[in-house]
C-alpha cells in the first residue's frame, strides 16, 4: 500500500501551507519554494550560464517533482533541474502569485516605483511573503558579478519570471502581447527597488 501524497503543484498557496502544517508547523514559507531555491544556489546556479532560461532535462525534472511531492529531496548536481521545477511551481499555482484582483494595478503602474512597491505591501500576507522571498532570490542573480557569468541580467530574469508570477486573463492576442512587456517591467521594478531585507532568515 503506497501512501498517497497530495501534490504541491497546481494548488493554492493556502493549500500548500496546510499540507506542510503537520511536518513544518513553524515555517512561514512553502517548503517547496525554499528547498528548490536553496538548491539552485547550493548548486552554484548564481554562476551558471542561462540559469532559468535553459530548461532542465524533462524526465529528471519530472522525477524531482515526484520526489518533492513525497517530501524527499534527492542529491542533485545540475542547477537547471531545481531552477526549472521552481519556475514550474510558481507557474502552476492555482491562483497566480500576484492574484488576478491586483493584475490591472500592476499593468497600470508597471513603470512607477512607488505604486509597485505599495501594491506588494497590499497583497494578502502569504502572497506578500512568498513574492518577497522570490524577489530577494532574484536580486541575488541580478547582482552584476553573477550576471557576468549567467548572462541573465535583470531584463532576462524579468522576462523569464513575469509569466510565472502574473497571469493575463485576456483572450486577445494583442492585449496579451502588449501586457507581456508591462508584466516584465513590473517585475523588473521589483527586482531593482523592492527592499527584501525583511525576508532574510525567514523560512
Amino acid at each position: 500500500h503506497t501512501i498517497h501524497f497530495p501534490s504541491m503543484f497546481g494548488t493554492s498557496l493556502e493549500e500548500v501551507m496546510a499540507m506542510q502544517r503537520t511536518r513544518y508547523p513553524e515555517r512561514r514559507l512553502p517548503w517547496i519554494q525554499t528547498i528548490l531555491s536553496e538548491e539552485v544556489l547550493r548548486l552554484n546556479g548564481a554562476n551558471t550560464e542561462g540559469i532559468f532560461r535553459v530548461p532542465g532535462d524533462l524526465d529528471a525534472v519530472n522525477a524531482l517533482k515526484v520526489r518533492c511531492d513525497q517530501w524527499q529531496f534527492p542529491s542533485l548536481e545540475d542547477a537547471h533541474l531545481p531552477a526549472s521545477l521552481l519556475k514550474f511551481w510558481y507557474r502552476e499555482l492555482a491562483e497566480p502569485l500576484i492574484p488576478s484582483a491586483f493584475y490591472e494595478q500592476c499593468i497600470m503602474n508597471c513603470d512607477k516605483v512607488e505604486p509597485c512597491i505599495r501594491l506588494v505591501h497590499s497583497l494578502p500576507e502569504i502572497n506578500r511573503i512568498v513574492l518577497t522571498y522570490l524577489i530577494h532570490f532574484l536580486q541575488i542573480f541580478a547582482a552584476s558579478e553573477n550576471v557576468v557569468l549567467t548572462k541573465m541580467d535583470v531584463n532576462n530574469l524579468s522576462m523569464v519570471f513575469a509569466p510565472n508570477i502574473l497571469r493575463c486573463d485576456s483572450e486577445d492576442a494583442k492585449v496579451i502581447f502588449e501586457n507581456a512587456r508591462k508584466e516584465m517591467l513590473f517585475i523588473k521594478i521589483l527586482i531593482l527597488n523592492l527592499d527584501t531585507n525583511s525576508i532574510d532568515g525567514v523560512i
